[in-house]
C-alpha cells in the first residue's frame, strides 16, 4: 500500500511542485489548501495522474487548532499512517512594526509556525509506532536571515527552523527525520504578483521588474522552481538521507552565501 504523504499548502505553488514530485514517487497525496472547486479539482486531477492512487483533499483552515486536530485524527484514523508530512501552507504581510496589523501578526505565526507544530505533534505517534516519518518544514531564506517590513514572516519562518532542530533531536533515534528548506525567490503566483508591482513602480517592463527583484537579493539572478524544491523534498524522503536531519537547506542562487 501506499505510503501517505500531507503537504500543507498544496493547491498552488511551491505545495503543489512538492506534490507533483511526491506523486511521481508514488505517494498518495492528501492536498490541502485554498482555491475554487475547480482549481482544487485539477489539482487532484493531475496528482493522480502522476501516480498517486486516491488524492484526497483536506481543506482545513490550518490557523484553527481545533480544526486541524478534528481533520488530522480523522485522516489517520481512516488512512493510516501519515508517513511523509511537508509543512508548507504560509502567508506574507508586509508593514513596519509601528504600523504592522495585530491581526496579521497573530495570523501569520499561527499558519506559518503553530500550523507546523500541530500538524507535526498529530503525526508523531504514528510515525514512531512504524518507525520511519520524513517531516520537511518550508521555511525560507527569512528563516535565516532578515528583510524589512517582514517582522512577523521573519519571526515565523526563524522560528520553524528552530522547531525543525528541536523535532530532530527528539526524533532522531526513530528513523523519523526533520528538516527544513529554504529557498530564495523562486517563481510562483505569489511571486509574480510582486514581480508586476516592482515593474509597475519602477515604469519598466515585467521581465525586467522580476530581474531588478533577482539582483536585489539573489546572485544567480535565476528563480528557483518549484520543481526544484519537489526534488529536493523527494530526496530527502529516501533511504541516502536518513542521516541529514535538523538541517536547513538553502536553495537561494547565494542569497544567504552574501
Amino acid at each position: 500500500m501506499a505510503q501517505l504523504a500531507l503537504v500543507t499548502g498544496s493547491t498552488s505553488g511551491i505545495g503543489l511542485g512538492i506534490a507533483r514530485a511526491l506523486a511521481e514517487a508514488g505517494y498518495r497525496l492528501v492536498l490541502n489548501g485554498f482555491g475554487e472547486p475547480d482549481q482544487i479539482d485539477a489539482a487532484l486531477d493531475e496528482i493522480g495522474q502522476l501516480g498517486s492512487p486516491s488524492p484526497l483533499y483536506l481543506g482545513t483552515d490550518l490557523t484553527d487548532a481545533s480544526a486541524i486536530e478534528l481533520a488530522l485524527r480523522e485522516v489517520i484514523h481512516s488512512e493510516g499512517p501519515i508517513s511523509v508530512l511537508v509543512n508548507n501552507a504560509g502567508m506574507q504581510f508586509t508593514a513596519s512594526i509601528e504600523d504592522f496589523p495585530v491581526d496579521k501578526w497573530d495570523q501569520i505565526i499561527a499558519l506559518n509556525l503553530s500550523a507546523a507544530f500541530h500538524t507535526t505533534r498529530l503525526c508523531l505517534p504514528a510515525m514512531r509506532n512504524q518507525n520511519y516519518g520524513r517531516i520537511i518544514n518550508i521555511a525560507s531564506v527569512h528563516g535565516l536571515v532578515a528583510s524589512v517590513n517582514k517582522s512577523a514572516y521573519v519571526a515565523a519562518k526563524h522560528g520553524l527552523v528552530g522547531f525543525t532542530k528541536a523535532t530532530a533531536l527528539e526524533t532522531a533515534k526513530s528513523n523519523i527525520t526533520c528538516n527544513a528548506i529554504c529557498p530564495g525567490w523562486t517563481h510562483t503566483p505569489l511571486i509574480q504578483t510582486q514581480i508586476e508591482q516592482r515593474a509597475n513602480d519602477m515604469g519598466v517592463s515585467i521581465e525586467e521588474g522580476g530581474r531588478a527583484l533577482l539582483t536585489e537579493k539573489q546572485p544567480s539572478e535565476q528563480f528557483v522552481t518549484t520543481d526544484q524544491l519537489g526534488a529536493l523534498t523527494r530526496f530527502l524522503c529516501t533511504d541516502a538521507a536518513s542521516q541529514i536531519t535538523g538541517a536547513q537547506l538553502p536553495v537561494d542562487g547565494g542569497w544567504t552565501a552574501q
